[in-house]
């Protein structure tokens, strides 16, 4: 079992190659949720196939590069992706940015629970159990729960491991989905949707990409030599993400012009299978839900240190899996699930996208280099650092007068027409303020032995 949470990790104990980043990441976002983000498009949204599938193509294109370079400092300082935005926020400063952090991956964890939850259910009614009372929820509950444990409990090395084979088998099974699909499809059907709804679609695909997967890329670099090459780290998480996403999203919102009204991954999709796969799409749902959460789960762990809460990693990985499974709980004996998730969603580009907007700006202005010791330090200077502070708090402002989710609806969209423009203004507001507010120099002493 891995004891290390967000301490550095010293050159000696550094492993692995950039190309396992391709499997990680691969592994991660090949799931049954990639899937529903396709439906949602086009089920929920109304956009027609040519469209979703452009809102796919540049929403995933324009977020998962952050993937890319957030990972970039996980070997240049051998710490989390969380752990690094100290150097932007101050050690103190960065604490409630990575309780967000931490809030963020319970709440995909939850909703993937929550999933695998419905699809035991099921495969147990295909099974003939037909009488699923509460106590047999409770029931496949925890034993998602106790199965969940097991690899983000090991560790780093395992759940690098697993993601490979996981990518193996998903690369087949969803490969055969796409084939038994396609016959059903209409990919020329529907009128299609106006251009604030498009903006919107571009808006969901960010937030539930590279956006959301950002704050994790260190997470699962910083075991990589310091000396590993920056190209292929960048390359490999970036195709790792983006590759699956397209591919799958796009088999998403295929499926939902042949399965009209209903997106639902359980009860709705397999609507679109022949009757003798749908025990086989049930498992993979399930098998690909438990390798997307192992991922959340291992990082949130790690969040949760870098809010600054001292408690050992394996320890934090087991409160969050009580958590999810309470939320698990409330979710599975009510009937709003997809509202939950949908409004989970669309309020995460709120932080976000200010968030990145910072943590780049920072990046750059220092040129990628980092006294890692400092983002540590307990005492002195710069512990609450407030240009970036005001930077996220205006950038946060900035993303909600240009929303438009099911929650709320900001200004200027509503001004014009339902346009969502969140991301890139919490984006670009965030980095400018933080740029033209930061006084350092612009770069830092290099840790030893760091590139």
């Amino acid at each position: 079992m891995e004891q290390r949470g967000i301490e550095l990790v010293s050159a000696g104990e550094r492993y692995g190659r950039p190309r396992d980043l391709l499997f990680l990441w691969t592994g991660t976002t090949m799931g049954i949720f990639t899937l529903v983000y396709g439906t949602t498009i086009v089920a929920g949204l109304g956009l027609s196939f040519p469209q979703a599938l452009a809102a796919i193509v540049l929403g995933n294109l324009l977020s998962f590069p952050l993937v890319g370079l957030t990972s970039l400092q996980g070997p240049a300082t051998g710490t989390s992706t969380m752990a690094v935005s100290r150097a932007a926020y101050g050690p103190k400063g960065a604490r409630v940015l990575s309780l967000f952090g931490w809030l963020n991956m319970v709440g995909f964890e939850a909703g993937g629970m929550v999933l695998i939850t419905f699809a035991a259910l099921a495969l147990l009614q295909q099974a003939g159990v037909t009488n699923q009372s509460l106590g047999l929820k409770v029931g496949v509950i925890l034993v998602a729960a106790v199965i969940q444990l097991v690899l983000p409990l090991i560790g780093h090395a395992a759940v690098m491991k697993a993601q490979k084979y996981f990518t193996l088998v998903f690369v087949v099974l969803f490969g055969l989905m796409a084939i038994l699909v396609g016959p059903k499809v209409n990919l020329s059907g529907g009128s299609g949707a106006d251009f604030p709804m498009f903006t919107v679609a571009v808006a969901l695909v960010m937030s539930a990409g590279g956006l959301s997967w950002g704050p994790l890329g260190g997470d699962y670099s910083r075991y990589l030599p310091a000396s590993a090459s920056k190209k292929a780290i960048f390359s490999y998480a970036t195709l790792g993400g983006f590759i699956p996403y397209v591919l799958l999203m796009t088999l998403g919102a295929a499926v939902a012009t042949a399965v009209k009204g209903n997106g639902d991954p359980i009860s709705g999709l397999p609507g679109a299978l022949p009757s003798w796969f749908v025990v086989p799409y049930l498992l993979l749902a399930i098998v690909s839900l438990f390798a997307v959460n192992t991922t959340d789960l291992y990082s949130s762990g790690l969040n949760l240190q870098a809010a600054g809460i001292k408690v050992k990693r394996w320890l934090a990985v087991v409160a969050d899996l009580v958590i999810c499974v309470i939320i698990t709980y409330i979710a599975v004996t009510s009937d709003s699930f997809n509202s939950m998730l949908n409004n989970f969603l669309s309020l995460l580009i709120i932080w976000l996208a200010p968030w990145a907007g910072v943590y780049i700006t920072d990046w750059l202005r220092r040129r990628g280099r980092y006294d890692a010791q400092a983002l540590f330090a307990t005492e002195g200077p710069g512990q609450i650092r407030w240009p970036a502070i005001i930077a996220q708090v205006v950038g946060m402002a900035a993303a909600a007068l240009w929303i438009n989710s099911t929650v709320f609806v900001g200004p200027l969209s509503a001004a014009t027409g339902g346009t969502d423009f969140s991301i890139f203004a919490g984006f670009l507001v965030a980095g400018a303020v933080y740029a033209a507010l930061d006084r350092r120099p612009a770069s830092v002493p290099v840790l030893e032995g760091a590139s």
